[in-house]
């Protein structure tokens, strides 16, 4: 999500003085109303990866989504998949009126493997599982077995961070609040005014929880403890990543 301009409480990103004078790239170079998908964040990622190496400098690829740096290290090769609006649309449909757990229990049918790695609550993951099937008739298991036959191009080593879990969901309430004081509610009120479509941007953690808390779904309370909540979550399948 750090992709994205103007949505920079959220995301957590990093400041002038945090970046120490190290060039990051593929950050603050997308508009919210911009679609952009783990292929799009492939081949930017190689881009950059290249320009680094071409430096006699060493790449670091920090993250985040498992999903998203599996891309890179497993070289795994995307579908060229045009957006069907229509399908889109009939499944945004079927969310507004039945829920999303009508969306959730037929893409484990048909994919029970890859959703064993997704959320519930995921809707842009679960609805892509559904639009790769529609499209190509196999399954994002079946498309990513086909694609991990390519040679990885690069040596690579991969450090977790290992932290004690109650004090790293500690760490992530006070974050959320340190969000919350420096103006995440505003920030997502400006994002509103400024664009009128949000294919993806909305969907980020804490920025879905605020705008169901401007729309009046929820209370403030209920957003911050469902920040909170969702976040913890999300570390917890970063662990198991």
């Amino acid at each position: 999500m750090q992709i994205y301009q103007d949505m920079t409480i959220g995301t957590a990103k990093p400041t002038v003085e945090e970046m120490q004078g190290i060039k990051h790239y593929i950050i603050d170079c997308i508009l919210p109303s911009q679609r952009y998908s783990v292929s799009d964040y492939k081949r930017d990622a190689m881009q950059a990866i290249g320009e680094i190496l071409q430096k006699g400098k060493t790449p670091i690829v920090v993250g985040g989504t498992g999903l998203y740096i599996n891309s890179i290290i497993k070289n795994i090769q995307y579908p060229e998949l045009t957006l069907d609006e229509e399908y889109r649309e009939y499944l945004n449909q079927i969310v507004e009126k039945r829920g999303l757990e009508v969306l959730y229990q037929k893409a484990l049918t048909i994919d029970p493997q890859a959703m064993e790695k997704i959320s519930p609550n995921d809707q842009k993951r679960i609805m892509r599982v559904l639009e790769i099937y529609k499209q190509t008739g196999k399954t994002k298991t079946e498309q990513e077995i086909e694609s991990k036959k390519q040679e990885i191009p690069y040596d690579y080593k991969v450090f977790a961070i290992s932290l004690d879990r109650a004090i790293l969901y500690d760490r992530i309430n006070k974050r959320v609040d340190i969000m919350i004081q420096n103006g995440l509610i505003q920030e997502v009120k400006n994002l509103l005014k400024k664009y009128k479509n949000f294919p993806t941007a909305l969907q980020g953690l804490g920025y879905k929880e605020t705008k169901q808390y401007l729309d009046g779904e929820i209370t403030k309370e209920e957003m911050i403890e469902k920040i909170k909540q969702e976040s913890r979550k999300y570390a917890k399948r970063q662990f198991t990543w």
